[in-house]
C-alpha cells in the first residue's frame, strides 16, 4: 500500500487499516494483506487490536469501521444476497422458539423471511406481517392463516410501513413478534434510517406477548437516525456466531439476552 519500502510499526499500520475502512466501509482479511503486505495473522492481530479499542468491528471473513451511521439500507434485492449463512443460522434458533397453534409476528426483511421452513412444520398457525415476499411464501400452506398488515407501500423493501400498517397490528394480539433490524448495538439499541418503520416495530413488539429481534452479526455496532427499542426490551435477541467475544460480554453484562447462532464456517 505504502511507497516506502520501510515496514511500517504496528501503530503506523493500524491507522493506515483505520484510514482505509473509512474509505470503504468493510474489507476482507485477503484485500487487507494485499493493501497492507502483511501476512493474514498480521492483518488479524491488527483488526483484534482495533477491536479492543472500539475502532473496528470483525464480521465474517473481515472487518469494518466501528458505530457506523447508516444513512439508507439496502434494497430487497441487495439484502437477500448478503450473509445467508447467518440468517439460515439466526431462523434455525428462532425456529425453536414456535410453538403449534400460536400468532406469530414476521417482520419486513430476509433474515425474518428464512423462518418461513419453521414455520411450515407446525400447525394451526396464525402469521401477522408487513412483508409482501413472506405473505406469498405463506399463501397457500395449509393449516396456516396469513395476515398482511396493509399501509404505504414501500417497494425497495417490498414491505408496507407507516401508520395504517402499525394501527392493523395494535388490534391484534400476538403471541411472538420476530423483529428485523438494519442496526443495533448496545447504546442506541434498535435503530433505522427510515423513520415510517419505528411506528410499525414498535407496535408489534407492544401487541405481542414475546418479542424477538433477530440482528445479524455484520449489523451490530452500526447506527440509524431513528430509534426503535433498547436491546433490553426484547425477550431474547438472536444473532450469529460472527459477533465479536467482546461484543456478546458487553450485551450480557448489559443485560441482554443475547444467543449466538452457529454457522458452521471459520
Amino acid at each position: 500500500m505504502t511507497t516506502d519500502e520501510t515496514p511500517l510499526i504496528p501503530d503506523q499500520r493500524r491507522e493506515l487499516l483505520v484510514k482505509l475502512l473509512r474509505g470503504h466501509s468493510v474489507l476482507s482479511v485477503h484485500q487487507l494483506t494485499e493493501m497492507l503486505g502483511v501476512s493474514h495473522m498480521t492483518v488479524r492481530r491488527d483488526i483484534a487490536a482495533l477491536e479492543a479499542q472500539g475502532r473496528a468491528l470483525s464480521v465474517p471473513g473481515g472487518v469494518r469501521i466501528a458505530g457506523q451511521q447508516l444513512h439508507h439500507e439496502p434494497s430487497r434485492v441487495d439484502k437477500s444476497l448478503m450473509d445467508q449463512p447467518a440468517k439460515v443460522a439466526i431462523a434455525r434458533e428462532a425456529g425453536e422458539l414456535l410453538q403449534d397453534h400460536t400468532t406469530v409476528y414476521l417482520d419486513a426483511g430476509t433474515t425474518c423471511q428464512a423462518l418461513v421452513p419453521h414455520l411450515v412444520r407446525r400447525q394451526g398457525m396464525t402469521v401477522v406481517t408487513n412483508d409482501f415476499t413472506t405473505a406469498g411464501a405463506l399463501m397457500g400452506i395449509p393449516d396456516i392463516e396469513v395476515i398482511h398488515t396493509g399501509g404505504r407501500v414501500e417497494p425497495a423493501n417490498r414491505s408496507t410501513v407507516g401508520r395504517l400498517a402499525a394501527l392493523t397490528l395494535q388490534q391484534l394480539a400476538l403471541d411472538l413478534a420476530f423483529i428485523s433490524t438494519s442496526s443495533w448495538d448496545l447504546r442506541r439499541g434498535v435503530t433505522t434510517p427510515s423513520a415510517p418503520k419505528v411506528e410499525v416495530k414498535q407496535a408489534a413488539m407492544a401487541g405481542a406477548s414475546r418479542s424477538v429481534l433477530l440482528a445479524g452479526s455484520a449489523k451490530y455496532d452500526t447506527f440509524g437516525m431513528y430509534r426503535v427499542a433498547a436491546l433490553t426490551a426484547f425477550d431474547t435477541v438472536i444473532t450469529d456466531d460472527g459477533l465479536a467475544r467482546t461484543a456478546r460480554e458487553a450485551l450480557l453484562a448489559g443485560g441482554v439476552d443475547v444467543r449466538a447462532a452457529g454457522t458452521g464456517e471459520e
